[in-house]
């Protein structure tokens, strides 16, 4: 089947979209095992910081067909399966593993059961393998939503650092919003982890971490650090983000014929416009008297028992969330020119807002792509965590070295 490419970029971090992968013989190339893996978006962030993923898993069908429509070779390396079944003698040793585990017990839409939840305890079945596995990777990197420092009164987080740290590993942490790359507020949370073995110790001095950019950090990340002082860490020195992206949801829209059968009718319009608030309204007709097309985001939010529709203001969509999950698919609403024209996001602006390129191919049925795609992680992001912090700690460690334990 040949899938339609546009001529579409995205912003990523510095001036090159691809960072070229480290030289030296003994770490390239860079080998990484992804638990979690879904339709590939962290492969495809570390791949343009010169890594190169050789296993691969996750539990969901859907997601492993997406995955290898886009990378052909992945029935070779990726296993759809439970994490709990996994074995790990199949597990090539790789210098890096990470894991997306499932959020669904760690967000206020899964009302925070926690890590021990029905979908979040997957996390205990990627420590799992790394207990058993005989040279285990000498890093790791863990990514979930802000909820993972807070559920449980912040217990979740220090369970899963300290399992980290029971593995030999000392770890960092960083809040990274996905709004310094492209125009979607999607702050994250995201672990790094360096083995140092039973003995080892990092660099635990917390003014590195007071001294990091305000653009790495929150408030919620702060009082989990002060918390948590006692557990073994590694505190990086690591370069701030970049400035937030100004070119707002107009960089990723896609452009649709006036007579495209997407665009509601104007009844369906005009029931939005009598559903939004004086502010809203009038924000919109302001948009709409200029020369100009300006888009914006809209939800449709329950308020005080009333529908109502909500505008975003600031250029971003919010949150790319699961269809599964119960949250409404986002709304884009077209402003200008003296009109106002509506519509559901199509699935690839949800992919352009994850920062994936156009040459990635679009199953038909969309609630399966628009789930794949609020579940994943944004790609530019990980390509900045690999080039600005795995690829400097590989620099400075000899992972050359295996690990080997009894």
């Amino acid at each position: 089947m040949n899938f339609p490419v546009t001529q579409w970029t995205t912003r990523t971090f510095g001036k090159d979209a691809a960072v070229s992968p480290l030289t030296h013989p003994l770490t390239n190339p860079l080998t990484c095992a992804e638990y979690f893996a879904g339709i590939g978006l962290v492969r495809l962030g570390l791949e343009r910081a010169g890594w190169k993923v050789v296993f691969a898993n996750d539990c969901a069908p859907d997601k492993f067909e997406m995955y290898s429509a886009f990378f052909g070779e992945a029935s070779h390396h990726y296993r759809v399966q439970d994490i709990f079944s996994v074995c790990h003698s199949e597990i090539p040793s790789t210098v890096l593993a990470t894991a997306s585990f499932p959020c669904s017990d760690l967000s206020i839409a899964g009302k925070l059961k926690g890590i021990r939840g029905p979908y979040s305890s997957a996390f205990w079945g990627f420590t799992r393998i790394l207990r058993q596995q005989v040279q285990r990777p000498r890093l790791v990197l863990l990514e979930n939503v802000m909820g993972w420092l807070i559920a449980n009164g912040g217990k979740d987080f220090r369970a899963t650092i300290q399992e980290l740290n029971q593995l030999g590993y000392a770890c960092d942490v960083y809040a990274i919003d996905a709004a310094h790359f492209l125009p979607q507020s999607r702050p994250r949370v995201f672990v790094v982890g360096m083995y140092v073995g039973e003995r080892g110790a990092g660099n635990a001095n917390l003014g590195t971490f007071i001294r990091r950019s305000p653009s790495l950090r929150t408030l919620a990340l702060d009082r989990a650090i002060v918390a948590n002082r006692d557990l073994q860490w590694h505190f990086l020195e690591v370069p701030a983000l970049p400035e937030r992206v100004m070119t707002g949801l107009s960089s990723v829209v896609e452009l649709l014929s006036e007579a495209d059968d997407r665009w509601w009718n104007p009844t369906e319009v005009q029931r939005h416009l009598k559903m939004m608030s004086p502010l809203n309204l009038d924000y919109l007709r302001h948009l709409q008297n200029g020369p100009d097309y300006s888009y914006c985001a809209m939800y449709r939010r329950v308020r005080k028992g009333h529908q109502r529709a909500e505008l975003r203001k600031d250029g971003l969509a919010g949150c790319l969330r699961t269809i599964r999950g119960g949250s409404s698919r986002q709304m884009l609403v077209r402003a200008g020119q003296g009109n106002i024209k509506m519509r559901v996001m199509t699935v690839r602006e949800y992919a352009r807002l994850q920062g994936v390129p156009d040459s990635y191919p679009l199953p038909r049925q969309s609630n399966r792509a628009l789930t794949g795609f609020g579940d994943a992680v944004c790609v530019p992001v990980i390509t900045w965590i690999a080039a600005n912090i795995l690829n400097p700690l590989v620099r400075s460690m000899s992972v050359h070295t295996p690990v080997y334990l009894p």
